[in-house]
């Protein structure tokens, strides 16, 4: 408990949360986001993974956020770690959906609207319709207006023939299939607002030895299909753990560092991002190991 008033405390001081907040009138946004938490009841021995102190972790950047007056919360998938660890006995995989439950009321006492990304581990045990039913969502790949600002949250959990993937046990390469790769482009060209991306496996890419290829089968198109919009500023991506910042074609693509602890001493990583269309700004403030920057759309 005092460490995590110790990480929301310092958080706090950081930011000068105890500054005069904007007003509505500036348009501002502010989002929490984090990624890859792993929620789960076994830590990893040969990944080295810790898992199971999730409840701390999130419960901190819950505070941490609420205290900010974030307007939405993002989670970039991985949100549950699914039954198989590396190095640890199997276990009853039903319990994952217990295990989601329990993360999604660590989310609760959060006052606003938090966007769900799917990730592979999150269908290693679990079906869509139960993510879905879950977290309340209606749809795994939507969109959602904040404001001044359009998010489009995509579901890349699907086999290169486009067939639907859950409780597949292991997966890590996915695909946007074609009808939602439509449906992007209609979103996109339907809204005139600066649009941020939402994904899990990383569509900057090319090739990454678990997946035996590119993250996303069929990155090029997706980044095509944005870069013809004309109206995405960002895409925000997990999977990798490791922070990331590029630009290709003229959109940025950042990856967030994971919230899942490989160091019990090491502070849980999250963003506090503010998009400014006044400034044309995104401001991405990196707690821990996620490293802070500026993007200029």
């Amino acid at each position: 408990m005092f460490r995590r008033l110790f990480w929301v405390v310092a958080f706090v001081l950081a930011l000068g949360l105890t500054a005069v907040a904007e007003t509505a009138d500036s348009g501002i946004v502010r989002i929490g986001l984090f990624t890859d938490v792993h929620a789960h009841d076994t830590d990893s021995p040969n990944e080295h993974k810790v898992m199971v102190n999730y409840a701390e972790r999130i419960s901190a950047f819950v505070a941490a956020m609420t205290a900010w007056s974030a307007d939405a919360i993002v989670q970039l998938g991985d949100l549950v770690n699914g039954a198989f660890v590396m190095g640890a006995p199997l276990g009853d995989p039903a319990r994952i959906v217990g295990i989601l439950d329990d993360v999604l009321g660590l989310l609760a006492p959060f006052p606003g609207p938090v966007l769900h990304v799917l990730g592979n581990h999150d269908v290693y045990d679990l079906t869509k319709q139960e993510f879905l039913a879950g977290t309340g969502s209606e749809e795994t790949f939507y969109s959602y207006d904040l404001g001044l600002f359009h998010f489009v949250v995509l579901d890349a959990q699907f086999t290169k023939a486009g067939t639907d993937v859950g409780r597949v046990g292991w997966m890590v390469q996915g695909t946007v299939p074609e009808a939602e790769l439509a449906w992007l482009r209609a979103d996109l060209a339907a809204t005139a607002k600066p649009t941020v991306i939402l994904i899990h496996q990383p569509l900057d890419v090319a090739f990454d030895l678990l997946a035996g290829g590119a993250p996303v089968s069929n990155a090029a198109a997706v980044r095509a299909a944005l870069v013809e919009s004309g109206n995405v500023i960002a895409v925000f991506q997990g999977h990798d753990h490791e922070d990331r910042y590029q630009v290709i074609d003229g959109v940025p693509y950042v990856t967030f560092a994971a919230m899942v602890d490989h160091d019990v001493a090491t502070p849980p990583s999250w963003a506090a991002i503010t998009l400014d269309p006044q400034t044309r700004t995104i401001h991405v403030e990196g707690v821990s190991e996620q490293a802070t920057l500026d993007i200029t759309f």
